[in-house]
């Protein structure tokens, strides 16, 4: 059996609020971008030139969805994003204004530091050994 996971659901208070944080600010490309009602839209994002899944921005809708976005995983780092130059990636993303919780450190598996998004999940930032 092959499986694959290839992509999140990201709650979000906006589509388009958040359109224009991950692809302006972390350049993410939209993969897709359709109306599904008046007040629905399947929106897919994913780091350019990536190869792993996606994200799904979901609209939160429902006070208890309202509520958990930026907190999607009870306050633990939720995302993991990997890069193949860590230094070129903070240099930009501290330049666009992302908001680092911490220092790069490094860890047995490579360097790494937190963000936290425009909603406040928490992401690694990483470059693997």
């Amino acid at each position: 059996m092959i499986q694959t996971l290839t992509q999140l659901a990201l709650l979000v208070r906006d589509y388009d609020e958040a359109l224009a944080y991950y692809t302006g600010v972390l350049g993410f490309e939209v993969l897709e971008d359709s109306q599904l009602s008046p007040t629905k839209r399947w929106v897919r994002i994913a780091p350019k030139g990536g190869q792993g899944a996606g994200l799904l921005l979901a609209r939160a809708t429902t006070p208890a969805q309202q509520a958990a976005v930026g907190n999607q995983s009870g306050g633990r780092v939720f995302l993991f994003l990997e890069t193949d130059d860590f230094d070129r990636d903070y240099a930009a993303y501290r330049a666009a204004g992302v908001a680092f919780t911490e220092p790069p450190r490094l860890e047995a598996f490579g360097k790494v530091a937190v963000f936290a998004d425009l909603y406040g999940t928490l992401w690694d930032l990483i470059e693997r050994r």
